[in-house]
This record gives C-alpha cells, sequence and structure tokens, in this order.
C-alpha cells in the first residue's frame, strides 16, 4: 500500500532506536528521515509525498502529544504512529482520540511497526485522493458564473425550475439553459450526483 515516493518521519531523541528504526523502515524500500526533537522536523523541509510520522511520546521542549495537538488545530494532517516506554491508557485514549494511527510501548515487535507505517501511509495516500477531488470539486464551481452558483445552490435544495426563477427574477426556460450549463461545467452525470457535489462544498442558498 505503498509508492516508492512515500516517507516515513522518525521523531525520537534515542539516537540508537531513530537509527535501527531508519535502517529497518529502509530495508523495506522506504524512504526514511530522522530528527531528534519537534523543532529538527518541523525546521526541515518536506516535499509533497505521501508520509506518516513515527513520534515518540517524551521528547525534550515540545512533547509527542502536544505536537499532534497543535497539528491538530492547524489541521495538518499527518498519520501519527506513537511511540512510547511510559504509556498508560489514559494518554493512549487521548492520541487515538486525537486521530493516531496507533500507539506501540517499547519495546515493540518490528512487524507491530511495520504493520502501523503501512496503514498510516495507507491513511495518507487515500486522504490525498480525497482532498485531490475536493480541490477539483472546487475549482470547477469556481469556473460558474456567480448566477449559476446560485441557482446550483437552489436546485441542490430541491426547488423546482418555476421556482427558482421566481426566486431569482428569470424565466423558465432561461433557468434551465443555466442548470444545463451547471450540469456540464460541474461535470455531473445525473441530478443526483449535482446534489452530492453541493453537499460536499456545502453550499447554502443566498436570497
Amino acid at each position: 500500500m505503498t509508492t516508492p515516493a512515500s516517507i516515513v518521519y522518525i521523531v525520537d531523541d534515542d539516537q540508537l532506536l531513530r537509527e535501527s528504526l531508519s535502517s529497518l523502515l529502509r530495508s523495506i524500500g522506504l524512504r526514511v528521515e530522522i530528527f531528534a526533537s519537534v523543532a529538527d522536523f518541523l525546521d526541515f523541509k518536506r516535499p509533497d509525498a505521501p508520509c506518516c510520522l513515527v513520534l515518540d511520546v517524551r521528547l525534550q521542549g515540545v512533547s509527542g502529544l502536544d505536537f499532534q495537538n497543535e497539528l491538530v488545530r492547524k489541521e495538518q494532517t499527518v498519520p501519527i504512529v506513537f511511540m512510547t516506554g511510559h504509556g498508560d491508557i489514559a494518554m493512549t485514549v487521548r492520541a487515538m482520540k486525537a486521530g493516531a494511527i496507533d500507539f506501540l510501548a517499547k519495546p515493540f515487535r518490528e512487524q507491530d511497526l511495520l504493520d502501523a507505517v503501512a496503514l498510516a501511509l495507507s491513511k495518507d495516500l487515500e486522504q490525498r485522493e480525497v482532498n485531490k477531488g475536493l480541490a477539483g470539486l472546487r475549482s470547477r464551481y469556481q469556473s460558474l458564473t456567480v448566477r449559476e452558483q446560485g441557482i446550483m445552490a437552489l436546485a441542490a435544495s430541491g426547488l423546482m425550475n418555476k421556482q427558482i426563477a421566481g426566486e431569482v427574477c428569470l424565466s423558465e426556460i432561461t433557468v434551465k439553459i443555466h442548470r444545463a450549463s451547471v450540469m456540464r461545467k460541474m461535470q455531473a452525470k445525473t441530478f443526483a450526483e449535482l446534489v452530492r457535489m453541493a453537499e460536499t462544498l456545502n453550499l447554502r442558498i443566498k436570497r
């Protein structure tokens, strides 16, 4: 479930562990970047590629859990696999609720780490596809005229052509022409698909 471009970032203040994990992950063809602290990781210019973060809970400076919260706050969705030698139930629950892929207690089996990283990279690939699709959808929506955007929102809310015509002070035939243009520009094969697009875009009727 990975690609040659996939990158695993390891942040742990234990140099021997960093290098050991890096060697393990490189042995299965993954690119690995290692860091001793969150600050070092943030200084690194990350390429736009599928990735995940293998992160120690206890670090000097910003802790792993605090850094996870910061990423969530900034809506930076990097899948995280946590490692800790001092974990507890509350800590695990906190991390998983915030979206962590796994929480590994040291010492852990190599296969457990490999499985967690594979899942994390798979999740990142899936999210990238979703983001790519959403960006394309937004781009198509922006290609609509202001009038067409309004008619799309009204149509998706369930209004008939005659009702839309009354709302926007146009003839019914003109509304039909605009709707056809909306369907074409949005690349919607059916009206149901157009409604789903409107829901994804969170369109609201403007009167």
